[in-house]
């Protein structure tokens, strides 16, 4: 079995959907292994997404990122991180396919209510970085 990680942006958070969004990922065969509530320091912030430093965007995701709650997941099942992207659809809601979260609940390309990891890589460094080993 495959593990991933999973946000609930502030926005989707603010807009009070964690449940919708949480029943499309249980509908979807995942298990939920770790999950809770928390605020990102802008320290944190800038750790999870050093990857994007220096980019035109970075600033704004730090503010967005720490603007509010957002809702941390682990989920398991074959192929989690795949399955997990295909689920949640493209960035940008407009392009997102039919029935994805993105689709469903993004506001824009910037308030895209959720994260998942894209790499087995990637995944187990987020994973340590929002729990801990």
């Amino acid at each position: 079995m495959e593990k991933t990680l999973a946000l609930i942006k502030p926005d989707a958070v603010q807009r009070n959907i964690i449940g919708m969004i949480i029943a499309m990922i249980e509908n979807d065969g995942f298990v939920i292994k770790k999950m809770k509530l928390m605020k990102m320091s802008e320290e944190l912030a800038k750790k999870f997404y050093a990857v994007h430093d220096g980019k035109e965007f970075f600033n704004k995701l730090i503010t967005y990122m720490t603007s509010g709650d957002i809702v941390a997941l682990v989920l398991e099942k074959e192929n989690a991180i795949l399955s997990y992207r295909k689920l949640i659809g493209s960035t940008d809601p407009k392009t997102a396919d039919d029935n994805t979260i993105r689709k469903l609940y993004a506001i824009d390309k910037s308030f895209n209510s959720v994260h998942g990891s894209d790499s087995a890589i990637n995944a187990k460094n987020e994973i340590s970085i929002i729990f801990g080993n």
